[in-house]
């Protein structure tokens, strides 16, 4: 292999990582203001998505 094509599957590799890392992220930030017991943070995601004109009801 050259290194034209290592650079380009470490590339492609870093982006499945970055990818994937950030769905965890949003699954663990989504679940955890989703089910909060917290009223405070339960409350501002409810507010947020309102602002963003998207249907919760």
């Amino acid at each position: 292999m050259n290194t034209t094509s290592l650079g380009i599957q470490a590339s492609s590799t870093s982006r499945a990582m970055q990818l994937a890392l950030a769905a965890l992220l949003g699954i663990f930030i989504v679940g955890f203001v989703g089910f909060s017991p917290l009223e405070a943070a339960h409350n501002a995601a409810h507010d947020y998505r309102h602002s963003m004109a998207f249907p919760c009801h």
